[in-house]
């Protein structure tokens, strides 16, 4: 799995090896990096995916839902406000 598009095409098949895939690819892919450049790389990946029509506020939903239970309070307050502001793209 290489992107969020292509977790959600495969929500419905075997969930948590997509979502392992999705955190280990984003894990290496930003390792290293501040919290700054992951959020602008979610966002801007998100902004084509909204423009271009694969990625729905649903999707978004389905998303939050999955990792939430991974992360603890702060991390998940985090989360909450960058599918809020994705939405709204």
């Amino acid at each position: 799995m290489q992107d969020f598009n292509s977790f959600s095409k495969n929500s419905g098949q075997n969930n948590q090896q997509s979502l392992i895939d999705l955190v280990t690819n984003l894990s290496n892919k930003f390792d290293g990096k501040s919290q700054d450049d992951l959020y602008r790389a979610i966002l801007q990946e998100a902004e084509k995916g909204k423009k271009n029509g694969t990625l729905s506020n649903q999707e978004i939903d389905n998303f939050v839902r999955y990792i939430e239970p991974f992360l603890d309070d702060k991390k998940r307050k985090v989360l909450y406000k960058v599918a809020d502001k994705i939405k709204k793209i």
